[in-house]
């Protein structure tokens, strides 16, 4: 019994002593002796940077015992690698650190989506919370347990080190490289100073990754499957960021972590296939291995924020300042003119002085009538556009002053021939159903030349009425359509917030300044502008609606029958679109996402329809679409919109394609014969007719004008469509607001250069605005076009657009687009508003329609 035990002590003593090479040491004993001996389980005391050899079979356990002392003032973690070429997923190596409160494990082959095998595993060890529970200098043991259940011995290599520059600086940048089956993770606790810091993450390569900000606790999940499961995190390949609050991690302290995903897939959105490794394949890891820079900055103070906040609103508060500075100065001119008993004067309004190009017309007035208002069957009196009949050179001297007030409905003044005042219980579906009012309608529609007062014969009133409807038909859809999209991009923000997955929604992470639950208040904000000066559109448009039915009221013949029809219910709808382009684009800056683009551009697509009906109503009054009509399109048009972004196909181009031309010849039908098109069994006859009249003998058509703006516009149009059908844009939505833009942008070239060439003036100040709005679209495209955020592709891909702030650190060239676009449609409507203020003195017999 003595001799065995002398023995066994013998072969103890002999294998125990360690075999050095350089720094590889061979902590365990050998399978040859621990089989023979039986021996299952050893500990070996071991040191840092000190690599151990080992092997270990079915029944065995190595037990590595690290010791080292807790610095509080200067904490380190401890950073374990392990490797083994002969361990396979049917007989893996399995791995056990076992620490004072937490334990974590691994396996070699380490699986990454249950197919690709890494034979090398580096893991950084939860330091234990030193950061939170004010752990003193004290010594702390680690144990790293090794075992297998193969039959054959797995031969293995360890090596474990601390890591002395765990906690990152605020300012200092951080090298490192990291792999699936490397992860890394360090430290970072914000300094008193700061409520908020940016982390910001870079790489030279296009491998994707993980971004993740976890709070201190253990365990640290930082492998590819886990690493989802806490605190903040976003997909990455080159560069990455996000904004943190001190109030979000206990302390402002957290855990800065970064993995490298097996594949590309997840920031592609494309598919891969790749074959399991060979474990004898190094050049395999390599492949996914990832060199990354971290750096933790300061984001703005509390005072910048403020500042960029007020700033925000004063230049729009400014536009409201110099309005009302503007709206009083002209009351205080229009009271003083009217304490000297003297009626304003058109030369007195308008800037713009000279003559009329073209003041005398010789086309012959077919079917209109220039007989004076209170005057019934006078002679007619040849009147120049935009002069009162008192200053015409050949005209019978009346007074200085409007003729005495009125009531608008007083028989003792009857209104002229060319105004067809229905009773107050007419309507106009009334007298469109009667056959001769439709023979009425063909006689002044298709003369060759018309005026103002061939398409103006309905009832004032009425009309007004009708295009009332197109306000209070909007303000029933906004609402309608606001309040769910409130509820979806507030639950957007909750999931966000309560997952931490950042992919959800694309931000501007680089320039994305939070407040409360939003993530990108900066975004939300600078829509601030839509809404501020949507409400002054309403506010200017209200004063001239008020002005103009005072007038009205008092029997003033200029607003009763000179001048463009007044019809504002258009403006009003424009100035609510307006307002709700405000509040759909900032619900859509809460969350950006592909499932919510359609809330940026649904307004902008009835701001266009709008604007074209608008421009196409002030010489067309009786013709224009009615509301109900007008929004089913804009719904078809939106609809469609949806549909190309969601199946985008070549199928749905060819469709979409052919639907799109189809659409373009009814219009052009439409416009061309003034709605006296129809769509019946005689529609070949017809054009036929055109073909032969206004296409063979195409050097005079029957209407000229109107021949060239359709001519130009189908040109456009079918380009446009060829164009869609070819190269298929990804941003179908865009594409369709880019058609709505250029069909809005033609039709007004066309209006300006025919009221030009028609003799009419534009007044300086509209000549002014006109200027302005051209250079306000001009720097607002050129921000938009640099795009600092695309859902056409994933998350990771979208912020490799993402751009610093640039302006008061706080807002982006998007949020610029904002500001800018509001000012441009502002002053765009405000054109519209007073493109025809100079022909106020023109009888609408002698006001041009094109």
């Amino acid at each position: 019994m003595a001799t065995s035990v002398v023995l066994v002590v013998a072969i103890l003593t002999a294998t125990s002593t360690v075999e050095a090479s350089g720094d590889v040491s061979s902590g365990a004993r050998s399978t040859r002796v621990r089989r023979q001996t039986g021996e299952l389980r050893q500990e070996i005391p071991a040191q840092f940077n000190q690599i151990y050899q080992g092997s270990v079979f079915n029944g065995t356990e190595d037990i590595y015992r690290y010791s080292y002392m807790q610095n509080e003032s200067s904490p380190r973690a401890i950073r374990v690698e392990v490797k083994s070429q002969g361990a396979s997923e049917d007989y893996p190596l399995l791995f056990v650190v076992r620490q004072q409160r937490g334990i974590l494990s691994w396996q070699v082959p380490l699986m990454i989506r249950g197919i690709y095998g890494y034979d090398k595993v580096s893991r950084t060890l939860c330091p234990m919370d030193h950061l939170q529970t004010g752990v003193k200098d004290e010594r702390e043991t680690v144990y790293l347990e090794v075992s297998a259940a193969s039959p054959a011995a797995l031969n293995y290599r360890v090596n474990a080190t601390i890591l002395t520059d765990f906690s990152l600086s605020t300012g200092q940048s951080r090298n490192f490289l990291v792999s699936p089956s490397q992860p890394q993770y360090y430290a970072y606790k914000m300094p008193p100073d700061l409520d908020m810091v940016v982390v910001k993450v870079s790489s030279p390569s296009n491998l994707c990754a993980v971004f993740s900000l976890q709070p201190i606790k253990c365990p640290v999940y930082d492998l590819d499957r886990n690493i989802e499961f806490v605190g903040i995190y976003q997909t990455f390949m080159k560069k990455a960021a996000i904004t943190v609050q001190k109030s979000y991690f206990p302390n402002g302290e957290f855990y800065v972590v970064v993995v490298v995903k097996a594949t590309d897939s997840d920031c592609t959105g494309e598919m891969e296939t790749i074959q399991p490794a060979n474990p004898s394949d190094e050049a395999f890891e390599m492949r996914r291995v990832k060199e990354v820079t971290v750096v933790v900055g300061p984001s703005i103070t509390d005072s910048q924020y403020v500042t960029a906040v007020f700033v925000g609103i004063l230049v729009f508060v400014l536009f409201y300042v110099v309005t009302f500075m503007v709206l009083f100065i002209q009351w205080i001119r229009q009271r003083n003119a009217e304490l000297e008993g003297l009626a304003p004067r058109p030369e007195e309004q308008a800037t713009n002085a000279e003559a009329p190009i073209n003041a005398q017309r010789t086309e012959p007035n077919y079917g209109a009538t220039a007989t004076d208002p209170y005057s019934m069957g006078e002679q007619p009196i040849e009147t120049k556009p935009g002069i009162p009949p008192t200053d015409q050179p050949n005209g019978p001297p009346m007074p200085t002053n409007p003729p005495p007030p009125r009531p608008a409905q007083s028989k003792s003044y009857p209104k002229p021939p060319m105004v067809h005042t229905l009773s107050d219980s007419s309507m106009e579906d009334d007298i469109d159903m009667l056959d001769d009012a439709d023979e009425d309608k063909d006689i002044y529609r298709t003369k060759t030349f018309l005026y103002v007062a061939d398409l103006a014969r309905k009832d004032h009133r009425h009309l007004s009425q009708k295009y009332n409807l197109y306000s209070w038909n909007l303000l029933t859809i906004s609402v309608f359509y606001a309040l769910p999209v409130i509820q979806l991009v507030i639950t957007y923000q909750k999931m966000l917030n309560t997952t931490g997955n950042e992919d959800i929604c694309y931000y501007n992470f680089f320039c994305a300044q939070p407040a409360g639950d939003l993530t990108a208040f900066n975004n939300v904000y600078s829509n601030i502008g839509y809404i501020m000066l949507g409400v002054l559109i309403l506010i200017l448009v209200y004063r001239r609606d008020y002005t103009h039915q005072k007038k009205v009221d008092a029997g003033d013949r200029y607003a009763i029958d000179y001048g463009i029809p007044k019809h504002f219910g258009l403006f009003y709808a424009i100035g609510i679109a307006l307002v709700m382009e405000g509040v759909m684009s900032g619900c859509y800056h809460v969350c950006p996402n592909y499932s919510n683009f359609q809330f940026d551009t649904s307004f902008m697509y009835i701001i266009g329809g709008l604007g074209m009906l608008k421009l196409y109503q002030t010489r067309h009054p009786d013709i224009n679409a009615n509301a109900y009509a007008a929004y089913a399109s804009l719904a078809i048009v939106i609809f469609v919109a949806v549909i190309g972004v969601v199946f985008g196909t070549p199928y749905f181009w060819a469709i979409f394609t052919v639907v799109y031309v189809l659409a373009i010849l009814a219009l052009t039908a439409q416009v061309y014969y003034m709605g006296r098109w129809r769509l019946d069994m005689g529609i070949f006859h017809r054009m036929y007719l055109l073909i032969r009249t206004d296409c063979l003998q195409c050097s005079k058509p029957m209407y000229w004008d109107r021949f060239v703006l359709l001519l130009v516009g189908n040109i456009i149009n079918w380009s446009l469509a060829l164009f869609g059908a070819v190269g298929q844009p990804d941003d179908f939505a865009s594409f369709m607001l880019a058609i709505f833009i250029i069909n809005f942008l033609l039709y007004f070239v066309f209006y300006i250069v025919m009221k030009l060439r028609s003799g009419e003036r534009i007044l300086w100040v509209t000549v002014g605005l006109i200027i302005i709005t051209l250079i306000c679209w001009t720097l607002a495209l050129s921000f938009f076009f640099k795009g600092v955020t695309t859902w056409e592709k994933t998350p990771a891909q979208s912020r490799l657009d993402n751009k610093a702030c640039v302006l008061m650190g706080f807002y982006d060239d998007h949020d610029i687009w904002h500001f800018m676009s509001a000012i441009s449609m502002f002053c765009s409507f405000l054109v519209l508003l007073m493109l025809d203020d100079d022909l106020d003195y023109t009888p609408r017999d002698k006001i041009p329609v094109f």
